[in-house]
């Protein structure tokens, strides 16, 4: 199941070249010298990224290594204009970003649904002779040529759209808890990175709210430099409004915990500080109130105790982040 979350994928892409112009001479009966009468060419096909909310992966890419959009159509006579290429739609889901894979460059991104994004132009069309004529040149027997395409490696990566970002190492409970929140139904077991690919889930709130909690997998002091599952998992985080930090109640030290986790942040990006956080206390049915309170004391954060499989606090938790997803609005 993991194989089908596909998350980044390079593809070879090459807009369609421009159409040549016409150099063609009106010739017609009792017009013997009509004069230049070439059309000018069709634009090549650009090739399009375009937003699909119906998509979650970029799988339907992974065997689309090379794209080529549509040549354009020469210009003819009588100064027609040559067929304009198609344009070659690439679909991708909300939250893709593509770059130049061999100059880093970022072409842009695509956050909506039907939102269209050029990442390369298709050639220009050449002029035909028509605009070639002058006073002293009346009969042009040449025509512009066609501009040539673009080409390149492109890198098109994916960064999930969700308004809470789970954050923890592995096997904090963050799917059990996404599992418990949502419909969602992430594999769940007791050993460290069970998560492979991240889980998004609708968490149903009061009054038919709701909101889009993300499980991403588990991070481990050193993932910025690419240890346990690095860098590819951290970008998904980029676009949450809020992290919600996952600690378990039997770790040996939460304060420390979360400093690791927040440092790993910070390496790989520190706009990521910038965000709302909050601090959940997971598996605290294992905790009695006095150890609750010698926990709170040694916290310097705010925080919440919360249980996925007692089900304890947890619409406290629901109410402390859609108050947290709106108050600057």
């Amino acid at each position: 199941m993991s194989r089908n979350f596909v998350d980044h994928i390079r593809i070879w892409c090459q807009s369609g070249k421009g159409g040549a112009g016409s150099h063609h001479l009106r010739r017609e009966k009792f017009i013997p010298k009509g004069g230049p009468d070439g059309g000018d060419g069709g634009r090549g096909g650009h090739i399009v990224l375009k937003g699909n909310r119906n998509l979650w992966t970029l799988l339907h890419l992974r065997y689309k290594r090379h794209i080529k959009a549509e040549n354009g159509g020469n210009g003819g006579k009588q100064e027609s204009t040559g067929k304009q290429g198609a344009d070659h739609f690439i679909e991708v889901p909300l939250g893709a970003v593509a770059y130049d894979h061999d100059t880093n460059e970022k072409l842009g991104e695509v956050t909506e649904h039907g939102e269209e994004l050029i990442i390369l132009k298709g050639g220009r069309g050449g002029l035909g002779n028509v605009h070639f004529k002058s006073a002293t040149r009346q009969t042009p027997r040449f025509a512009q040529g066609g501009e040539e395409g673009e080409e390149r490696n492109v890198l098109v990566e994916l960064k999930l759209l969700a308004d809470v970002g789970l954050v923890g190492f592995p096997n904090a409970g963050k799917s059990t808890l996404l599992s418990v929140l949502s419909a969602a139904k992430p594999e769940i077991a007791d050993y460290p990175f069970t998560t492979l690919r991240p889980n998004l889930g609708i968490v149903a709130h009061r009054d038919f709210r709701s909101f889009v909690m993300a499980d991403i997998p588990g991070i481990i002091e050193g993932a910025s430099e690419g240890k346990g599952l690095g860098l590819r998992f951290l970008r998904h985080i980029e676009r949450n409004s809020i992290l919600l930090f996952l600690i378990p109640a039997d770790a040996s030290d939460i304060q420390k915990d979360y400093e690791v986790l927040l440092s790993e942040l910070k390496k790989h990006n520190p706009d990521l500080l910038l965000k709302e956080r909050i601090i959940a206390i997971s598996k605290s049915d294992l905790l009695d109130d006095e150890l609750k309170e010698e926990i709170s004391a040694s916290l310097v954060i705010p925080h919440c105790y919360i249980s996925s499989v007692a089900q304890k606090g947890l619409s406290e938790l629901k109410d402390e982040i859609w108050k947290r997803l709106h108050e600057t609005e």
